[in-house]
């Protein structure tokens, strides 16, 4: 079982993603917003982290920069999940350091796929 957290601004989102993450049997936690989703990757260590992009006070590129830069962090993958759907949003992505780029809406097995690929199937 990994420990994934979710980091997204919609209480919809959240309990969607979370729903498919605990279903995966995984255990899910949850940050409202960039800030709070560094603060919570640095106290928990998560074995993945889920980003959404477009969120207040830290945006999910300058999160996924601050945890991809700090020592404490950095071997946390972050897949970011996100509505911005071009191709320069995808490159910005990757270059702040993300693993992967998934956009919204996307479908249960999409994601499993890229949960899995990036942490293994619960044990």
């Amino acid at each position: 079982m990994a420990r994934i957290l979710i980091v997204d601004d919609s209480p919809s989102q959240l309990m969607g993603i979370r729903r498919i993450v605990e279903k995966l049997g995984h255990e899910a936690f949850t940050a409202e917003d960039g800030a709070e989703g560094v603060a919570v990757a640095k106290r928990e260590i998560p074995d993945l982290i889920l980003m959404d992009v477009v969120m207040p006070n830290l945006n999910g590129f300058q999160a996924t920069r601050a945890i991809t830069r700090e020592p404490t962090t950095k071997h946390i993958p972050v897949i970011l999940v996100t509505t911005k759907d071009q191709d320069t949003d995808r490159v910005w992505g990757m270059r702040q350091g993300a693993r992967a780029y998934l956009t919204k809406p996307f479908s249960e097995e999409e994601l499993a796929t890229v949960i899995t690929g990036h942490v293994g199937g619960a044990s």
